[in-house]
């Protein structure tokens, strides 16, 4: 004690752990115990027999001399697949341990904490330090490796594959739960577990991300990430992760299942069909009925397609969809092709970029046939089309080309193929021509494109542009109107089809004009009529019923009459009765008014023989000349004379 004193006196540091240990080695009276002393305060426990949950132990030595036999931490051969958990409380879905080997797993462990007085010698000489004397430091988690002292009965072995290390939340924080614990795989995949559960994939993930990690060789640690990755969306690691899993246990029935149900959901029927048959034991009812749901509508949609009824096949794909097939870009191009055929240009293309851009099953290399082609070679055949429907010309070749790569021997991708380059050679020809001012040559260019696709909305617009600047007016309307009901909102469409409206309008007044100064030139006449009409139609006005010149039409119906009076412009309505001798002299300036006005419509009523008209009309003399413009009455004449018949034409009719 007086060797301690005089350290104390001397020392002017505050008595601590730290310097009672750095005196500590040589205050040890036995030389050959200073090295052996020094190692054994640096494991925080020196008891031989490992255990973790009991499924680790070590091999003990009956030997306890200095030059004792070694003995290792035994393992189960191999990673043992785990079962469902449903004992505790788990999820069907998950899986959690029967036996863990932690060195196979790749595992750490790290000794208990604890004063254990250990068993045999720890020193070579045979003595034992006084626990009184050891470093009272806060307790570490130490390393047990493959080092060469030995230490009693069995080896403390330091820096070898069964490694410890702490344990931290996935998050990256410690938490009071995990503090101080030992990596243990049961433990994650628990944690994992009340996360999936409560649908919170994400953090099940990291749970179960930290068991793989631990034993990347247990199949069961492979399912449940996939259950994870699934719930996220990411069908295709998940899918591998599956593939992972049933090569470490081909016969694991819930790898299996769970890879049916993905494949599914990626619209892989016969794929999906072949996992979840091919497990011995009996198959999931639902799952069942779900795969037949699908192939069900499949079918009805392979028929709809061959009789052309695309609203049918449309609701046949969305039907597939809602019953499991969600997150397949095949089943995205069956109801592209079926929005493109009913002129949805922008949702088919929209439907089939989200696909792509979120790469909705795609990298994974299928297979499968449908509709004689392979499932993959048919999302480029849609794509083609979509892209070539919307003027993305160059796109729709790369699209062609891949899916003929992909099938070269398919006649319906074949024919795609030269429809689609056939197509961009005309559109190509026709550009060349419309920017050297050749529009008649560019026109008949652009027909040519349109055999090879009838329904692409920008060679008729294209055309139309031709037809506008060879002042083929109601052509151009004709094609702009056509454009628009292949692709509703098509700008340029609209624009040209604008300033075709602003032409016909300019005509329309410009032979107003000119029927004013030349009321009987039928020239003017007519070209002011055809003029009106197609104006019109370009306003998707009804111009089916308006007749240019001709004969006084006989009107025998008050409904007829009634539609006739109606129509946009000026009618005139004569009635008359063949007896009445004002009649007889009124009929042929009626007739010939109407040669000099074909623009108006001239008709005519017997009341003798259309008794309930004249009564509908409140007509009681005879000859009476009625003047309507567009539906509305604006004269009436009883016993008109030729000039004020003739004049009153010209006042509303001009």
């Amino acid at each position: 004690m007086s060797r301690l004193g005089d350290a104390w006196a001397k020392s002017p540091k505050l008595f601590s752990v730290e310097s009672v240990s750095e005196r500590f080695d040589s205050m040890l009276s036995f030389e050959g115990n200073k090295r052996d002393a020094k190692e054994f305060t640096e494991v925080a426990s020196p008891l031989s027999p490992l255990r973790i949950k009991g499924t680790v132990t070590a091999a003990t030595s009956s030997s306890s001399s200095s030059s004792g036999s070694s003995g290792k931490p035994t393992q189960n051969a191999g990673d043992r697949k785990w079962d469902s958990g449903r004992e505790r409380g788990h999820s069907k879905e998950l899986s959690s341990p029967r036996s863990f080997s932690g060195v196979g797993g790749g595992s750490s462990a790290s000794s208990p904490v604890a004063n254990v007085l250990p068993a045999g010698n720890i020193c070579p000489s045979g003595k034992v330090g006084k626990m009184g004397m050891m470093s009272r430091s806060t307790a570490r988690n130490d390393v047990l490796g493959s080092g060469t002292g030995n230490y009693g009965h069995g080896s403390i072995l330091r820096g070898g594959p069964l490694g410890s290390v702490t344990v931290k939340a996935p998050s990256g924080r410690e938490t009071e739960s995990w503090r101080g614990k030992r990596a243990d795989p049961e433990e994650a995949t628990r944690a994992g577990n009340e996360h999936y559960k409560k649908g919170q994939f994400a953090e099940a993930l990291k749970f179960y991300d930290r068991a793989v990690e631990m034993c990347p060789n247990n199949a069961a640690c492979r399912n449940n990430r996939a259950a994870a990755l699934s719930g996220l969306g990411r069908l295709e690691e998940a899918v591998k992760e599956c593939e992972v899993a049933i090569q470490l246990d081909p016969a694991y029935g819930k790898a299996h299942h769970r890879l049916s149900g993905i494949y599914l959901r990626l619209g892989q029927v016969d794929f999906a069909r072949k996992h979840l048959l091919l497990v011995g034991q009996q198959p999931d009812h639902t799952e069942v009925l779900k795969l037949q749901t699908v192939e069900r509508h499949l079918g009805r949609w392979a028929e709809f397609r061959r009789l052309g009824d695309w609203k049918s096949a449309l609701r046949e794909a969305d039907s597939v969809t809602a019953a499991g097939a969600d997150s397949s870009l095949f089943i995205n191009a069956l109801r592209a092709e079926a929005l493109l055929r009913l002129h949805h240009l922008v949702e088919a293309d929209s439907t089939l970029s989200y696909a792509f851009k979120y790469e909705i099953g795609w990298s994974l290399s299928f297979h499968s046939k449908f509709l004689g082609m392979l499932s993959n070679s048919y999302i480029y055949f849609v794509r083609a089309q979509v892209e070539m429907a919307l003027g993305r010309f160059e796109n729709a070749v790369a699209s062609v080309e891949k899916a003929r790569q992909l099938d070269p021997r398919n006649v319906e991708i074949s024919v795609m193929w030269n429809n689609v380059n056939s197509v961009v050679r005309a559109r190509s020809q026709g550009n060349e021509f419309f920017n050297s001012a050749k529009f008649a040559d560019a026109s008949i260019a652009y027909s040519e494109g349109l055999k090879y696709d009838p329904s692409n909305p920008v060679l008729y617009c294209n055309r139309a542009a031709c037809h506008s600047k060879l002042g083929h007016w109601e052509k151009s309307l004709e094609d702009c109107n056509e454009a628009l009901r292949i692709q509703p909102g098509y700008v340029k469409a609209l624009l040209r089809r604008a300033a075709s409206y602003a032409k016909w309008m300019e005509a329309v007044r410009d032979y107003e004009i000119l029927r004013r100064e030349l009321p009987t030139d039928t020239v003017v006449a007519e070209a002011y009529f055809h003029a009106e009409v197609a104006l019109k139609a370009s306003l998707e006005e009804e111009v089916s019923d308006i007749k240019f010149g001709g004969e006084v039409e006989m009107m025998t119906g008050q409904k007829q009459l009634q539609e006739t009076i109606a129509l946009t412009g000026i009618s005139v309505v004569y009635f008359l009765s063949a007896s009445n001798h004002h009649c007889a002299q009124t009929t042929p300036i009626v007739e010939a008014l109407c040669a000099r006005y074909p623009s108006l419509n001239f008709m005519k009523v017997e009341v003798t023989e259309s008794p309930a008209i004249a009564k509908a009309e409140n007509v009681r003399i005879v000859p009476t000349v009625k003047i309507y413009k567009n539906g509305v009455k604006v004269k009436e004449m009883i016993c008109p004379s030729q000039q004020v018949l003739e004049f009153s034409l010209r006042h509303y009719g001009i």
